[in-house]
């Protein structure tokens, strides 16, 4: 008889592989835009003019870092801008903006402190550029990331571009592991703009037409994460998302466990609101794959790891117990080890966790060879096979129980 925990596992199982297995036949398509559109002429009449929000909130020691990045962009620098706005920081950021005025085409702003989102609807409104686009003030981005984003949006219907998110010199143990982990983020982002499924356009230089505002809205304060808004919105009104994967961007990533858990927490918190809130999509044909396969997988990944966690710690917790009360009655007794290819475990869950270990290595190795390259094990890797699948619960835990009683979440 099919046990509670039998029926979890194999659900899990089931999903897990079929998700992978579709990953990777995607990623596989020979599809001009799941491979890029190429870098455009530098030198070409027809390049679009552009502006850059900058939105900052006490970003004193790296706002320079960003906006000096993104005066290296090799992009004609009349048909570029660079707009700067302070959001009441409480530090010198405003003042080590001003500094960057010396430099042509950048504009510096100040405003109370209203939130993120307020930030960027100020230079979006204030902008006079056909492409408006984000980068938060810890990010900087690569010097050719612009020419290969701009392409896109000669195809039908894109409104927004993405770029390929990277880890900025990973350290610590937490940033190493997320290293692995915004590779792989790479790598599906990838796929998920083939399929027109791109649910979240990070903050960390995004590309929008500027012309989209007007007709859907600026942005909200969406539950703290108005970047995963704005692209359910998008996708609400049938617009189209593309994703440059050669575009990098690199962000500075959560050093330690309590800044990595409040992060995670804010963002799976938004997306499960942001989802609520457009609950109408889910399981809707007219809404492509972000009805059909985006939201609902996400959906059921959260209630998936959530129902192993809780079945792994009652097993864990009954093994232990049991082992105690025996110890208790005979004391400690010690078995000899010893192998046999006989009793090797060939149970078909067995088989099929090795099969999506599989899966998942074969999907790292693409990720690390579209990032870096070249695919090698290293300790990033291993940090994030190890113990990413134990600490992610923690954080999906309380950021559903907050979503559950409507708990908000903070930036800080």
């Amino acid at each position: 008889m099919l046990t509670y925990s039998s029926a979890v596992l194999y659900v899990s199982l089931f999903l897990g592989l079929y998700y992978q297995i579709f990953l990777l036949i995607t990623f596989f398509e020979k599809t001009e835009e799941g491979h890029g559109l190429g870098i455009a002429d530098v030198n070409s009449p027809d390049l679009p003019t552009v502006s850059i929000i900058v939105p900052c909130f006490n970003e004193e020691k790296t706002v320079a870092k960003t906006v000096l990045s993104l005066l290296e962009l090799n992009y004609p620098k009349e048909k570029l801008n660079i707009v700067v706005v302070d959001d009441g920081s409480k530090d010198s950021t405003y003042a080590e903006a001003l500094k960057l005025t010396r430099f042509p085409g950048i504009k510096v702003f100040t405003q109370k402190n209203g939130g993120k989102y307020t930030a960027l609807n100020f230079g979006i409104k204030n902008a006079t550029t056909e492409i408006v686009g984000c980068l938060d003030a810890d990010s900087t981005v690569h010097k050719d990331s612009l020419l290969k984003m701009v392409p896109y949006f000669k195809v039908h219907n894109v409104v927004a571009v993405t770029p390929a998110m990277k880890a900025c010199k990973p350290e610590t143990f937490f940033q190493r592991m997320q290293n692995t982990e915004y590779n792989i983020g790479i790598f599906v982002k990838r796929v998920m703009g083939q399929l027109d499924a791109i649910h979240v356009t990070p903050g960390p230089f995004s590309l929008f037409q500027k012309s989209i505002f007007d007709k859907i809205g600026y942005f909200r304060h969406a539950h703290n994460t108005e970047d995963m808004e704005i692209a359910f919105r998008i996708q609400d009104h049938r617009y189209r998302i593309a994703n440059c994967p050669t575009a990098f961007v690199y962000t500075i990533t959560p050093p330690t466990f309590k800044k990595l858990y409040k992060q995670r927490i804010r963002w799976t918190y938004g997306f499960l609101k942001n989802a609520y809130d457009y609950k109408h999509m889910f399981m809707k044909k007219k809404y492509g794959h972000m009805g059909m396969l985006t939201l609902p997988f996400a959906i059921f990944s959260v209630v998936v790891v959530l129902l192993i966690f809780a079945n792994t710690v009652y097993h864990v917790a009954s093994y232990v117990l049991e082992h105690i009360q025996r110890y208790l009655v005979a004391g400690f007794q010690f078995k000899s080890i010893s192998f046999d290819f006989f009793f090797l475990n060939t149970h078909s869950a067995v088989l099929l966790t090795i099969v999506m270990f599989c899966g998942t290595l074969t999907i790292m190795a693409l990720a690390w060879k579209m990032t870096e390259g070249k695919f090698r094990i290293n300790r990033d890797i291993i940090y994030f096979i190890a113990f990413y699948g134990f600490l992610a619960p923690i954080w999906l835990i309380k950021a559903s129980c907050n979503a559950i009683i409507s708990k908000p979440t903070s930036w800080r």
